[in-house]
């Protein structure tokens, strides 16, 4: 036993050189701002918490804090100008007519770049801003939480252009060696949660160490969540996670193993390999197909005990999607101008690179993914009905999803599994900010809440890709081909970030780089 447990602590070390640390986000002025009032003057409000959008509307901001929303007339008619906030001396006005603003974007599972995809700080942090994330969660603290916890208190004092940061560290991460019995468990956890640490990010253990390890961290007031890796789930699956005190699972590893209902392991092929991803994800995309069908009475019985403990589901469906279509996820339009050559080549074929396991992989495996995507959808949406919380998360940097771009995707993911277009944007914003158990201060537009405020001069009901720095296609009546929408402004603590330019200082980074190494985008296997 204590053989096993040292080899998969080695292997989830492994997985931490993936993130190993990178550059220090550099500390440059990019936004303006907090201003003693900021008006943001005639703009379409989509608050975040479900209400339909209202405007036009202004919202009056003071340093970093929103203290007054008001009407100022109907649609089509000039604005009421006897309704509007008088602007104070020293003031700032943002004229946003026509615009759209929502509350700013929350990515669940943000991995903050590696050493391995060769991508630093600043080209991370501006592509989430640039696509209007203000507030991420990073799962696992890959390039160290001294690391993290310092992005952390600069984000927060606003001296670099970054998202907020919730540093989530993964369970054992620091250890000289494996952890083997509770008490261990509870001691990590303590000096987990004394070193400022905001939550755990959990693979898997024994089930001693886990029931000690979660049930401490929610004794302590922290929050929690899980990848549960296939090395242990056959004996730790999220219904066990859940009953302990877990606050929240990523992607969907140990939910259909909690909806067995003949069977207890995956049936896996006797050739499998864990560490030949090949066969780890190929056999992941026949999982759902081996669980509990939906609305029968064990998958109905699951869901409702996850919903009754307050569970939040962060699904991640943009990471899975190559699987289901590789080549649309390499043709994505963006790669050309914003994934650095050595993120590209990170993403291509490969023995060695995490979630680069295209060995051989064609129409068998995308149609087993694409029905293993209807089961999965099937769920987190009725889980959504019912009233469990889903959120919005990423896991950007592999399997050809890009930052930022990839969380754009999450959310038409969310749409195609039966989300309206306002529940996707309540998962992205308000119930990402009460899954961190931020929801006073962040996740929607109200009064007393934090400046973070995503301005946009599209509708994002009517088409969520308005939302992509690329924008969305549009035919004009006089026959020209035009982009609308990439979001204009991110506001985070009342800072005004210029979403286009921050979007275009990517664009210099990866041409630098193209320039230096010669380097040119081509499809793999292609001279």
């Amino acid at each position: 036993m204590k053989k096993a447990l040292s080899l998969l602590f080695t292997f989830h070390l492994s997985l931490f050189t993936l993130y190993a640390q990178i550059a220090k986000a550099p500390e440059v002025k990019d936004g303006d701002g907090p201003y003693t009032q900021l008006i943001i003057r005639g703009v379409t409000l989509i608050n975040g918490t479900g209400a339909p959008p209202l405007g036009p509307m202004d919202i009056v901001i003071e340093n970093n804090r929103i203290v007054q929303i008001q009407g100022v007339g109907s649609p089509g008619l000039p604005i009421n100008q006897n309704r509007r906030p008088v602007l104070k001396a020293g003031g700032k006005e943002l004229n946003c007519e026509g615009m759209y603003a929502l509350p700013g974007l929350i990515d669940m599972h943000g991995h903050i770049g590696g050493t391995a995809q060769g991508t630093p700080a600043e080209y991370v942090f501006k592509l989430w801003m640039a696509h209007g994330i203000t507030t991420i969660r990073d799962p696992s603290a890959g390039n160290g939480l001294d690391w993290v916890l310092e992005h952390k208190r600069k984000s927060a004092a606003n001296s670099i252009t970054a998202p907020r940061i919730f540093a989530y560290t993964s369970f054992g991460q620091g250890n000289r060696g494996p952890i083997t019995n509770a008490e261990q468990a509870r001691n990590w956890v303590r000096e987990n949660a004394k070193k400022g640490a905001d939550g755990i990010k959990f693979f898997g253990a024994s089930p001693e160490v886990m029931d000690a390890a979660v049930r401490e961290n929610k004794a302590l007031g922290l929050r929690s969540t899980a990848h549960h890796a296939q090395t242990d789930v056959a004996r730790w699956n999220v219904l066990n996670s859940a009953r302990a005190g877990m606050t929240s699972m990523e992607h969907w590893y140990g939910l259909p193993e909690a909806l067995f209902t003949d069977k207890t392991i995956q049936n896996y092929p006797s050739d499998y390999n864990y560490n030949n991803e090949q066969h780890r994800f190929e056999e992941a995309g026949k999982l759902w197909k081996q669980a509990a069908p939906p609305y029968s009475d064990h998958w109905n019985k699951v869901m409702n005990e996850l919903i009754a403990l307050d569970f939040t589901l962060d699904p991640t469906f943009n990471i899975y999607e190559a699987n289901r279509d590789l080549h649309r996820a390499r043709r994505a339009e963006w790669h050309e101008d914003y994934t650095l050559p050595s993120l590209w080549k990170f993403y291509e074929p490969s023995y060695q690179s995490h979630g680069s396991y295209w060995h051989n992989w064609g129409t068998e495996q995308e149609v087993e993914w694409k029905n293993n995507y209807r089961l999965w959808m099937s769920f987190i949406n009725e889980y959504k009905n019912r009233g469990g919380r889903v959120t919005a998360g990423s896991d950007n940097g592999f399997i050809y999803q890009t930052y930022g771009f990839g969380y754009i995707r999450e959310l038409e993911l969310l749409r195609e599994a039966g989300f309206h277009p306002l529940e996707v944007i309540r998962s992205a914003t308000l119930y990402g900010a009460q899954a961190l158990g931020m929801e006073k201060e962040i996740g929607s537009i109200e009064v007393g809440k934090l400046a973070d405020i995503v301005i946009i001069n599209a509708n994002p009901l009517k088409n969520l890709q308005v939302l992509y720095g690329t924008g969305a296609i549009e035919l004009t009546k006089e026959n020209k081909i035009v982009r609308t929408g990439g979001v204009q402004f991110t506001i985070k603590d009342g800072v005004v970030y210029d979403a286009k330019k921050l979007l275009a200082d990517v664009k210099k980074i990866v041409d630098a780089e193209k320039a230096k190494t010669g380097w040119k985008l081509k499809q793999p296997g292609i001279e």
